[in-house]
């Protein structure tokens, strides 16, 4: 009864970080971070030291969510706290999520429109209080194979250089790139940078071989296709 009685008192004194499934009920689940998400996979820590501090910790061996989604289970139950079980239950949740990666990867949207562009992005670039370039890779059939942040912060055609779009495309064997970025503002009226950053990529494009398809400008409820205004 007195150690259950202390565990109470111990958890009325951790931190709102510390208690992520609270979190989770409060924001949704998009809003966790790496670690607290783990930490409701764990359940538990150690004693004087909660599942968020033991998932910290996880994420600190390993290097990143990624490494520790490749560990083995001899691997992770080296780790203090981690005992077979738990190792087990963190192999299956990465398991699962790679099994629905490959389901997404395999339901690929098709770009037939700019407004599919809008449609496909909107949602995570419109309320962003920094301007994002991203660019959306796809296939011979348009059909988008991947995504990538370039550049974060002001638009300016000499930081957004046509290196860095294409190393990843071709990295990504990619036939064609669709770039787009948001404007905070809200208003997508494209601005003198943006269409220089435009001409830029789609006369590299040309050299390469694969092609600028277009370049979308995100705002509040809105999208300007630099394509549909006869930039590209």
């Amino acid at each position: 009864m007195a150690h259950e009685k202390c565990n109470k008192i111990h958890m009325k004194n951790v931190p709102y970080y510390d208690r992520p499934r609270e979190r989770l009920l409060r924001e949704g689940a998009a809003y966790l971070s790496d670690a607290e998400l783990i930490a409701i996979m764990l359940r538990t820590g150690r004693e004087k030291e909660t599942a968020f501090q033991l998932a910290q910790r996880l994420l600190a061996t390993f290097g990143d969510i990624g490494g520790l989604a490749q560990a083995s289970h001899a691997e992770l139950t080296d780790i203090k706290g981690i005992g077979p079980v738990k190792a087990i239950e963190l192999q299956a949740s990465f398991e699962l999520g790679r099994r629905v990666l490959e389901f997404s990867r395999n339901q690929r949207t098709t770009i037939r429109l700019p407004r599919d562009v809008a449609n496909l992005m909107q949602h995570e670039l419109r309320h962003l209080t920094q301007e994002h370039f991203v660019c959306l890779f796809l296939n011979t059939k348009n059909q988008v194979i991947g995504k990538q942040t370039i550049f974060v912060g002001s638009l300016d055609a000499s930081i957004v250089h046509p290196r860095e779009v294409f190393k990843e495309a071709i990295k990504r064997s990619s036939a064609s790139v669709i770039c787009l970025h948001n404007h905070p503002s809200g208003d997508p009226t494209p601005s003198r940078e943006d269409i220089a950053v435009t001409r830029t990529l789609k006369e590299a494009g040309e050299l390469i071989g694969i092609s600028l398809l277009d370049h979308v400008i995100i705002g509040d409820g809105s999208y300007v296709s630099l394509k549909e205004q006869g930039y590209l």
